[in-house]
């Protein structure tokens, strides 16, 4: 009999954690969606710090790489109106996709989306809605759908909507920027032909090969993570000695997860003094991440 692999589901982190834990942690796969774009954004490019924009049909997500992984919020996150406390990805979401419908007066693009009905309601497909897909074709963006059935849109129009879209992007990527530097932006997903080559506030706009698929390829190459998490008081041990433990104990749940003990190494360290507390108190955070041991 072949070997069957340990079955894993993609966490919001942009690592992977075994089916049980998932069943015991649901919400640690609460975005998952995102980040694994953002992942697959990485391996595509080969670039670990960057920003990256992931476009569907009906919303667009913008986060943050940092060494190839999705950069954590550092506050409360709010899902559905309820103010949560746990760990997610700091990504900011907004109504434009390649479905979202276009208002032409006043002009209002999304939030409101044909979503997968695309195929039949929009206009380059013989339909009667207005979409920001039907504007990327009369641009020249896209070559899908039939043009002809756009010809009666006015050119000006047209640009007007470009702008807009390109305005509502470079506005979320500003959101998500820790400083006023222009920063580079990978675009993916499918769609991602609205994203204009020129953006204020960006220097470069980069387009994944397989910019399609990024979601599918960073879940593809998604490895096991271990992290440890938890406020130390220094006393007699110096501050080299707490780090050095607290990445042996990452690295060890990173394989006790179901990593390769050979391609386990650390990828993120973060030290936080705790003023306040006596004792010399620091936050360490450590994560460690391998690929999946796949040894029988």
């Amino acid at each position: 009999m072949g070997l069957q692999a340990p079955l894993f589901l993609t966490q919001n982190d942009g690592t992977l954690m075994s089916a049980a834990d998932a069943e015991q942690y649901p919400v640690l796969t609460f975005a998952s969606g995102p980040t694994n774009s953002m992942r697959g954004a990485a391996f595509l490019t080969g670039v670990a710090d960057v920003m990256v924009i992931d476009i569907g049909g009906t919303t667009a997500d913008v986060g943050a790489l940092v060494n190839s992984f999705p950069r954590p919020a550092s506050l409360a996150v709010e899902i559905g109106g309820v103010r949560t406390n746990f760990r997610m990805p700091d990504v900011y979401s907004f109504g434009l996709g390649g479905g979202s419908i276009v208002n032409p007066e006043p002009l209002r693009i999304g939030p409101q989306s044909v979503g997968y009905e695309l195929t039949s309601k929009a206009l380059a497909f013989g339909g009667a809605v207005l979409t920001a897909s039907d504007i990327g074709i009369a641009a020249g963006l896209a070559t899908f759908g039939e043009a002809r059935f756009l010809h009666g849109l006015d050119p000006a129009f047209v640009r007007r909507c470009v702008e807009d879209m390109g305005r509502m992007i470079a506005e979320s990527v500003d959101r998500m920027k820790v400083s006023a530097a222009p920063v580079r932006l990978i675009v993916v997903g499918g769609g991602s032909f609205l994203v204009p080559d020129v953006l204020p506030g960006i220097s470069q706009v980069m387009r994944a090969p397989h910019y399609q698929v990024a979601n599918a390829v960073g879940a593809a190459i998604a490895q096991i993570s271990g992290e440890v998490d938890y406020t130390i008081t220094l006393g007699t041990r110096s501050r080299a000695e707490a780090l050095a433990q607290a990445r042996a104990l990452a690295v060890e749940r990173a394989i006790t997860a179901g990593a390769h003990p050979d391609t386990v190494q650390v990828v993120d360290i973060e030290e936080i003094p705790l003023t306040y507390l006596p004792s010399n108190a620091l936050r360490m955070r450590v994560k460690a991440v391998g690929d999946v041991d796949l040894t029988d």
